[in-house]
């Protein structure tokens, strides 16, 4: 009403759109004033605050395969298994700090108390490793193993990295939605800022990775740990001082309440309606104003068809009212069409999302399989020894790049083929293109790992564990990762966030973390499984302590055609999915997005 106020006669429409259009409010609850309120004053601010706590994470996430293994005493295939399960654990997060924003707190109270956690954790893991873990004082380096440690201590670490695991995986899907919140996608201009906002977010989150997989990762590979963990939890409080103080500037969508309770209605009244013959016409089910709706004011979702079954909770009969003259419904009985739409829509993501798992276990190698590879490689120039998890700095590199050339080159030529459609390729477009350059990841890392092998047999450096063959020939796989990282993960981001309900927008983004978490998990029991399979009397396994001695190329190869049947079913998956329309849209979702095989 703020924004309304101000309108007088012929400049009421110009005083209109000042005001969103989207529902977001300000910091005290009133209309946000577009002026005033969010777009890339707000938007910089938070991609500067993902930079520098990405950087804080990955300044232990990247090495800490190498810090178990060197400091804590693990093996190979025991640190991998670690690594993945702390990674899933921290995307398992993600869904707890989406329930918290899109139910109760809201976004950004989400993103600054789960940051504060982040703070702790990291402060918690920098004194217990320096005062500790890295005992005798250097140890942790390739050559001097640390000693043993106790329970106590060994407790210490781990309530200290779970920590960094909740503070992160209760921030992250709030930070992207969040971010995103701060451009309004009714007004055509703020639209396409927000999807260029992505984009930008995902570079953001790649430079702050960069920093800390160079500079840190070489200080950590060191045996240099505690200066790296300090670092990290330093960025951290930085990027959380930095993000409180755009607090004036940002846009905020109200929570919507418990998504649980709205879906168990929605299926409740569906089942005591079983009996009905819903009406073709879709104006005849259950609707309300958007400021009455369960949703809190949020935009109502239009009816589509699929999923008829579910429509009978918006069926309307006299049962449906507790009392007749006011008109008071029965949540369990009698559901708005929007409320059951939010139910479709998460039903018709699932398959898309189920793909995405598969996809997560290629892109988790990179994190441990690729580094213990690289560790038995030529890692030295001339007298500079290259930390391996510093390799992940190409991938990086691939993200840049293919981010330029993605916005710059690739879509704009794709739109102007396609003539009839503006836009380039869709988001479930892109995300099949990441699926076939994971295959070719994959593909890349099994050959050099075959000629690693090769290498390392030949010249008889088995003793020592080592091989003559370059580190610098897994670029490409890296690379490749990086590539594929650009059209699976932007485009995940940007599709979660465009086809989940403005109530579920932290979810949607939670989403795409717990497929990457479930995906650590799968890589997880895979390596289990093979390693299980493999291992007999004269066999070490596939991956065992001394590379040399195992076949590390064929899980590779494994991956890549687990990959290769996953892009089927998602295909099939993707020409299945139609779009959900959001009443008042500026452009209309009425056609089936899919993939053009």
């Amino acid at each position: 009403m703020a924004c309304l106020e101000l309108s007088k006669g012929a400049k009421f429409k110009e005083d209109q759109d000042a005001c969103t259009l989207d529902g977001t409010v300000d910091m005290h609850g009133r209309p946000a004033i577009r002026t005033k309120s969010g777009r890339w004053v707000a938007g910089i601010i938070i991609l500067l605050n993902q930079g520098l706590a990405t950087l804080a994470f990955f300044g232990v996430g990247v090495n800490l395969v190498l810090f178990l293994t060197r400091v804590v005493g693990e093996n190979n295939a025991d640190a991998a298994n670690s690594v993945s399960k702390w990674t899933g654990t921290v995307y398992i997060f993600s869904l707890i700090g989406a329930l918290l924003s899109d139910s109760y707190w809201g976004r950004y109270k989400t993103c600054a108390i789960f940051q504060v956690i982040f703070v702790i954790g990291l402060v918690s893991l920098s004194l217990s490793s320096y005062l500790f873990l890295l005992m005798p004082r250097g140890c942790g380096d390739e050559l001097t193993p640390c000693g043993a440690h106790s329970s106590m201590e060994m407790g210490l670490f781990y309530l200290s990295i779970y920590l960094v695991a909740l503070g992160n995986g209760g921030y992250q899907p709030n930070i992207v939605s969040f971010g995103a919140d701060q451009f309004d996608e009714e007004n055509p201009k703020e639209g396409l800022s927000k999807v260029s906002f992505f984009s930008y977010f995902y570079l953001a989150l790649n430079l702050g990775e960069l920093f800390s997989n160079t500079i840190l990762v070489y200080f950590e590979d060191e045996g240099i740990w505690a200066l790296g963990f300090w670092v990290s939890a330093g960025s951290a409080f930085a990027a959380l001082v930095l993000f409180l103080v755009g607090t004036p500037r940002y846009r905020h969508f109200k929570p919507s309440g418990n998504p649980l309770s709205r879906f168990s209605q929605v299926i409740v009244a569906a089942v005591k309606k079983w009996r009905v013959e819903v009406p073709s016409n879709a104006k005849d089910l259950y609707t309300v104003a958007g400021n009455e709706s369960s949703t809190n004011g949020n935009r109502r979702i239009l009816h589509t068809h699929g999923f008829k079954f579910l429509d009978k909770a918006a069926f309307i009969s006299s049962r449906d009212f507790v009392d007749q003259n006011q008109c008071i419904r029965n949540p369990w009985r009698l559901c708005p069409i929007t409320q059951v739409e939010e139910v479709k829509c998460i039903l018709r993501l699932l398959p898309i999302w189920l793909c995405t798992i598969i996809y997560s276990v290629v892109f988790t190698q990179m994190a441990s399989l690729f580094v213990e590879q690289g560790a038995v490689m030529n890692t030295t120039i001339s007298n500079f020894r290259i930390p391996p998890a510093s390799m992940s700095s190409f991938d990086i590199l691939s993200v840049a790049l293919f981010i330029f050339l993605y916005r710059r080159i690739l879509d704009p030529l794709v739109g102007r083929i396609k003539k009839s459609d503006s836009k380039g390729l869709t988001e479930l477009q892109r995300m099949g293109i990441g699926l076939v350059i994971a295959v070719m990841a994959m593909v890349s890392a099994g050959i050099v790992e075959c000629y690693r092998l090769k290498y390392a047999i030949k010249d008889c450096k088995t003793c020592d564990g080592s091989s003559s063959l370059s580190i610098f020939w897994q670029i490409p796989q890296y690379a490749f990762i990086g590539a594929s990282e650009v059209f699976m993960y932007v485009g995940q981001l940007e599709f979660f966030n465009a086809q989940t309900p403005d109530g579920l927008k932290s979810f949607g983004s939670a989403l795409c973390m717990t497929s990457i978490s479930l995906g650590n998990y799968v890589s997880s029991l895979l390596v289990s499984i093979v390693m299980k399979i493999s291992t007999e009397d004269h066999m070490p396994g596939w991956i065992p302590g001394n590379l040399n001695k195992g076949h590390l190329d064929r899980f590779f190869f494994l991956l890549a055609a687990l990959t290769t049947v996953d892009l089927v079913v998602y295909i099939g998956s993707a020409k299945w999915y139609k779009c959900i329309k959001l009443e008042g849209k500026f452009e209309e979702a009425d056609e089936e997005d899919d993939i053009k095989v």
